[in-house]
């Protein structure tokens, strides 16, 4: 009976999305986001307990929505589902590629979703155990991922770049020392760094969007570090910051 009227509260939130969307005039993203299979998936994270009730859009992109639900506890949850009708294939690949951990996959659109959804949950978890500031995530199935929500009551932090820090430099040698972790220990590179994907919440940095995310052997990874390294020197010298290209990537290569 409870699990009975959970699954309704969830529905009602998808139908007043749906509705959103509609007013809104596009219908693309409400075909993309719930169609049977990603219904059918959180049906089944709400049975298993880890949603107990959904809430609004926190974020809308081409790839994936965000939402707002609510946990064991109430504990505040972030959904991100990911499109399988409408996401970026192609770039998703070329950031598949060359990581050990997802060889060997088919090239269906449905099977590079999931994939990408299980590597954003794989290098939260590899980028959170070295100390890197990323919503902790609670699990992941099919196209969808289930991770802690940055922000109070229903209300997200904000992004760095529509927000300007009162301690730009304090900021940036805080993402500077998370760019380091991320290569050093994690030996990961983001790959799509800016002030559009770091989330300022309590004074604090938090880098959210990790699906693109690279092991170190990829094909493209010093590319990727060197694109990142331009990004974040680009807006924090905007802010006033003494920083350069040269020091970050010297920062960042400095074994301890």
């Amino acid at each position: 009976m409870y699990h009975d009227k959970r699954m309704k509260d969830i529905e009602k939130k998808i139908d007043e999305y749906r509705m959103k969307v509609k007013d809104s005039g596009d219908l693309k993203a409400e075909s993309g986001v719930f169609d049977a299979p990603t219904l059918k998936t959180l049906y089944t994270l709400a049975s298993k307990g880890i949603i107990k009730a959904m809430g609004g859009v926190v974020s809308t992109g081409k790839e994936a929505d965000v939402f707002h639900a609510l946990g064991e506890d109430e504990r505040e949850l972030a959904i991100k589902i990911y499109r399988i009708t409408t996401s970026d294939f192609q770039k998703m690949q070329d950031y598949l590629i060359g990581d050990p951990r997802f060889e060997g996959i088919r090239g269906t659109k449905k099977d590079i979703v999931f994939a990408w959804t299980k590597k954003e949950h794989r290098n939260l978890e590899r980028a959170m155990e070295v100390g890197v500031r990323v919503p902790r995530p609670v699990t992941s199935e099919r196209n969808i991922l289930v991770m802690e929500f940055i922000g109070k009551d229903e209300v997200p932090a904000p992004r760095l770049k529509d927000v300007r820090p009162e301690d730009p430099k304090g900021i940036y040698s805080k993402v500077a020392e998370y760019m380091r972790l991320l290569y050093q220990k994690a030996r990961l590179v983001h790959g799509d760094l800016s002030e559009y994907n770091i989330l300022l919440y309590e004074g604090e940095p938090i880098i959210i969007d990790m699906g693109q995310a690279v092991m170190l052997d990829h094909p493209m990874s010093s590319e990727f570090l060197a694109r990142d390294i331009r990004n974040i020197v680009k807006y924090f010298k905007k802010m006033g910051v003494d920083c350069s290209e040269e020091r970050l990537n010297a920062y960042i290569m400095k074994k301890d």
